[in-house]
């Protein structure tokens, strides 16, 4: 055990209430024992009687000391002492440590002092020791750090601050570092806090000094006649001095702010010349290039760049370091390098793509628009090896023979080599044109042969486009074609039906039959329509519709153009509003996109229809854009299919946009439903989701009828509403009979005598003549007593706009009444402008052709 002492030294270190150890001693052990043992042998010689006495006043005496022990040892007087604290060399380091240590209780105040403390602190004595806040009280350039300090202490956190201490009477002022711990991680030990103070003055003297230095040197690289930049290998530019900003006319300080790449500054393609250094893991490469820098006002400035780089043990580059040169004044100082200068400019700002190669076809050198080229494709320019530097490796293996045969032929000295056409190594579908010519046979030289590089893929896009245009163009005047030969072919049927219907009446056992015949020459002349319609040489005609009926009439071909893998479902609603469309329009625009729909479900399956009215008050919270408030009849389309990608839906309407294979679709199918939707007056959206399916909604303007609203308003309830439709279904049928001289005009003999037939069973006098030629001589010899001529358009020898016009010479009031299979605009453009005329189209039945003449004769 040892005891606390007070006794200190000024030259010591300070202990407040600390234990101060001592060593013991064996000697006095020993000591003790022997006075003790003497003690027993007197007593045992004396008597017991006698010895009586004395044993119980040294049992007293032991008694007396022991319990002294104890209360000591309770009160901290004394303790045991531990060999592990009592470690002279662990208590030398901490009293004679550089740094100054203090520590103090959960109070505040100092229970341990080293030396250097003191010296740092300006303590005379142990006694002047003060906790590290005192010390600094009253500094306003501490007061801060040192409140951080403390209040760390209190949580028991690490905290390091570094502070200026100002110097007194002119002296210079010190850095201190100061520190603060817990004594340890007991809950013991963390009620006292170890502070530690150093001083740090030349450490940060030394740092300055070596931030000057560094100020300096980037000062003189600024200001060099030269300039210098890095980038990063993202391409963007990390430093750039002075005199290089100065020449782009770029201010420091905008560039120091980010958000400037490598692209913005060089020229054309000239950064793909920097990116496509091979990397070697390891290595240092320093290439030269002479390229345009660009300035900030779009100017260039001719440059040579020493493009260092620096690959990593994977390969991965650093950041570069780039000297550049200017080259803008050997322009003038020296006619060589000028003509190197430009040539280089030249070589490098082609828009064809040109290298160098050797026999193997190895790249010896490249411009900029080849590299940037090259670097697009599968292998890119520089891949693995040298053979990756092989311009064979830039043409898909297909066509790879080709451009090594071309180079063969520039190798043995040939000249006139033909140009190839091959298609590129890449993921997509890009084609090119080689031109090699030789360089010439000097062994000296690695050169073989020059190979100029033109992409030809947009120009074979376009090639495909016009020639897929005139496909569909000769594709649509052959059913155009066939659609007016048919139509003929078609209304001389239907005239001849209709005969037989006048002739038969319903309860006729062939009644029936005949009116399947009608039936069927119906369905003909719809799919006739269509045909004009796909060839464009139908006329827009709206008429009112209701959109259920044309929907039912579709489901047929509907069913056949989707398939059996795609299941058919129409929902119509409840009392559509009629609209006014062209039938034959209307349905191109559901049969294109129920194709479009077929081919987005490959594997099958559901194509829905939905039909329904949508009110004003509805549409005003459909917020489409472009499309007003008011009543719509809407037709919804959607599919189960692969769906449209979010990137390209915006531009699904755009004319030969199309994301199917070559070959596969025009680009025209949405962008003619967009236009005739557009152009009935509607609205067409679509809304589509990835992987789920496409929906395509159109609105079309609900149609208001004159007579309904005249109807309306007159009608004052239900019944006189029911009364006026039994009136109108009770007036009699027109009278189409009529008199006066027809010129009937019609190449085609059959249909020619059924029309004749027809109109002279209605009361009129005909004349019948076979083309324009006999048609005038006719109207002449009548001397143009004629009172209307109904002329067929596509005739031979004289065709129908001819004969009006030379029949308009002789009579201006003459009436005519052109029929074809064509549309109406397929002709009109070829007569003079003002002629009135009117049109009947192909096929027609009995009915149509006598109301088209009577309404004719009577109008003035």
């Amino acid at each position: 055990m040892t005891a606390d002492s007070n006794d200190h030294s000024a030259t010591e270190p300070f202990v407040a209430h600390g234990p101060v150890r001592r060593g013991g001693s064996i000697l006095l052990v020993l000591l003790i024992a022997a006075g003790i043992v003497a003690v027993a042998v007197w007593l045992m010689t004396i008597g017991r009687s006698q010895a009586q006495p004395y044993i119980l006043g040294v049992l007293a005496l032991l008694a007396t000391v022991g319990l002294f022990n104890l209360f000591a040892f309770a009160a901290g007087i004394i303790r045991f002492s531990d060999r592990a604290t009592d470690d002279p060399v662990m208590g030398r380091i901490a009293d004679h440590a550089q740094e100054g240590l203090v520590v103090t209780d959960s109070r505040g105040h100092v229970v341990y002092s080293n030396a250097a403390y003191l010296a740092l602190t300006g303590a005379a004595s142990p006694q002047e020791v003060r906790p590290v806040e005192r010390v600094f009280i009253g500094n306003p350039d501490v007061s801060e750090a040192v409140f951080r300090l403390l209040k760390a202490a209190r949580e028991g956190k690490r905290q390091q601050e570094e502070v200026r201490i100002a110097g007194q009477d002119g002296s210079q002022g010190r850095w201190l570092r100061l520190r603060v711990r817990p004594l340890g991680e007991s809950k013991r030990d963390a009620r006292y806090a170890v502070w530690s103070i150093a001083d740090v003055t030349r450490d940060r003297e030394r740092q300055e000094d070596v931030f000057q230095e560094l100020r300096h040197a980037i000062e003189y690289l600024d200001h060099a006649p030269c300039g210098f930049f890095s980038v990063n290998p993202a391409g963007e530019i990390a430093y750039v001095n002075a005199t290089l900003a100065n020449w782009l006319d770029y201010d420091l300080a905008e560039i120091g702010s980010g958000g400037l790449k490598l692209s913005d500054i060089v020229s054309g393609d000239g950064a793909a010349l920097l990116a496509a250094i091979q990397p070697v893991p390891g290595e240092v490469k320093t290439e030269v290039f002479d390229i345009d820098l660009r300035m900030r006002g779009g100017k260039t400035v001719p440059v040579r760049l020493y493009h260092k780089l620096a690959f990593g043990a994977d390969g991965a580059a650093g950041a570069s370091r780039t000297l550049v040169i200017s080259r803008a004044r050997d322009e003038h100082a020296d006619p060589e390098r000028a003509a190197e200068v430009r040539f280089m400019r030249f070589f490098d700002h082609t828009p064809m793509a040109i290298a160098t190669v050797d026999r193997g076809g190895n790249v010896v050198g490249a411009n900029a628009r080849y590299v940037k080229l090259a670097q697009g494709l599968n292998q890119g320019l520089n891949g693995e090896g040298g053979a990756a530097k092989s311009i064979f490796r830039a043409v898909n293996p297909r066509d790879r023979g080709l451009l090594i045969a071309a180079i063969n032929q520039a190798a043995e000295g040939q000249g006139d080599i033909q140009p190839v056409e091959v298609m590129l190594d890449s993921a997509k579908e890009r084609f090119a044109q080689f031109f090699v010519t030789t360089v010439g046979k000097d062994e000296r030289d690695a050169e073989t042969a020059i190979v100029y590089m033109l992409e030809t893929t947009e120009r074979r896009a376009l090639e495909n486009q016009i020639n897929q245009s005139q496909k569909m163009e000769m594709v649509g005047q052959l059913a155009g074609g066939i659609a007016h030969d048919f139509n003929n072919v078609l209304s001389a049927i239907m005239m001849a039906n209709d005969f037989l219907l006048n002739a038969h009446k319903p309860t006729d056992p062939s009644f029936q039959d005949i009116m399947q015949i009608k039936q069927n020459a119906t369905r003909a002349a719809t799919l006739v329509r269509q045909l004009l319609a796909f060839s464009r040489r139908q006329t827009l005609r709206p008429q009112v519709l209701d959109l259920g009926d044309a929907l039912s009439d579709l489901t047929m071909l509907l069913r056949r153009l989707i398939g059996e893998k795609v299941k058919l479902d129409l929902v119509h609603g409840r009392d559509l509003w009629p609209v006014k469309v062209d039938v034959s329009q209307f349905e191109q625009v559901v049969v294109n996109l129920a194709v479009n729909a077929r081919d987005a479900m490959p594997d099958g399956g559901k194509l829905i229809i939905r039909t329904g009215n949508v009110p004003t008050e509805e549409a005003a919270q459909l917020a489409n854009k472009g499309m007003p408030a008011a009543d719509y009849v809407k037709i919804e389309i959607s599919d189960t299919g692969t769906g449209i990608p979010a990137e390209i839906i915006d531009k699904i309407f755009e004319p030969f946009f199309s994301t199917k294979e070559v070959g596969k679709g025009t680009g025209l199918g949405l962008s003619t439903v967009y236009g005739i939707v557009k152009q009935t007056g509607g609205f067409v959206y679509v809304d589509s989701v990835p992987g789920e399916g496409t929906t395509f909604r159109i609105f079309l303007p609900r149609h208001h009828a004159e007579q309904e609203v005249v109807a309306e308003a007159l009608a004052g309830n239900g019944a006189a509403k029911d009364a006026a439709a039994v009136a109108e279904a009770a007036k009699p049928k027109p009278d189409l009979t009529g008199q006066g001289t027809i010129l009937l005009v019609e190449d085609e003999e059959g249909l020619r005598a059924l029309n004749a037939r027809g109109l002279r069973s209605r009361g009129y006098s005909v004349i019948e003549a076979a083309n324009g030629i006999e048609a005038l001589e006719a109207f002449e010899e009548k001397d143009g007593a004629v009172d209307l001529v109904v002329s067929d358009v596509v005739m031979p020898e004289m065709d129908g706009p001819t004969l009006l016009k030379e029949m308009r010479g002789r009579n201006p009031e003459l009436k005519i009444i052109f029929v074809s299979g064509y549309a109406e605009d397929a002709f009109e453009k070829s007569l003079p402008e003002n002629q009135q005329f009117a049109f009947l189209p192909k096929p027609f039945t009995l009915t149509q052709l006598v109301a088209a003449v009577k309404e004719t004769m009577v109008a003035k």
